[in-house]
């Protein structure tokens, strides 16, 4: 897929898979994630079984825009305006959700989740076609310290576990930086990762 002007007719094609209920490999601008709808509890199932993970795995939610992410979590003005200065961009953030997050989808014992507003074109593009997030975690395999970034790569290796690779050539190489706002608005870095942690340090 071209990477500055993601041709309609494929991401089409892309969201009505995701809306029939499939799985896909996306690049983002930190790195490759596997995505599915937030309803996909099936799409939910699959990603922890290809990565191996437990129940305690916290999932992020990708979103469009600020109107989408505010739907799904509360800000306080403080908040709002320091996600704001940082977005889009290599961040996830935690924050207190709202009833419009699934209760599978929450730290139990916080009631948070979180969500990242991405900086990367093809994944926009599709996140505004949708026009819902998606439910996203890094495609890091199992025993591997690295996250994959080369679509030609996880074709060959998930090909039978995933029902889409999109490939646009750019993406990043190194996780999220996790800001966590879940505590009285007071950032507490979780993983230093591509987002430059400065401004919430």
């Amino acid at each position: 897929m071209h990477p500055d002007n993601p041709q309609r007719r494929s991401i089409g094609q892309v969201v009505a898979l995701l809306r029939d209920g499939g799985l896909i490999a996306y690049p983002t601008d930190s790195c490759f994630a596997l995505g599915c709808l937030a309803g996909n509890k099936d799409g939910m199932e699959r990603i922890r079984q290809i990565r191996q993970l437990d129940d305690r795995h916290h999932f992020t939610l990708m979103c469009h825009d600020f109107a989408q992410l505010g739907q799904l979590v509360y800000l306080s003005n403080t908040v709002f305006r320091a996600i704001k200065a940082a977005t889009p961009g290599s961040y996830t953030f935690i924050l207190p959700a709202t009833k419009e997050v699934p209760r599978r989808l929450l730290n139990v014992r916080k009631k948070t989740v979180g969500v990242r507003i991405p900086d990367h074109v093809v994944t926009r593009t599709l996140l505004e076609e949708l026009g819902e997030p998606l439910l996203s975690s890094t495609l890091l395999l199992p025993g591997e310290d690295d996250p994959m970034t080369q679509g030609w790569e996880i074709k060959e290796r998930l090909d039978h576990l995933v029902d889409a690779v999109i490939d646009s050539g750019d993406c990043g190489t190194e996780p999220t930086t996790v800001v966590d706002f879940s505590n009285d608005d007071e950032p507490v870095i979780i993983r230093k990762g591509a987002g430059d942690p400065a401004p919430f340090e």
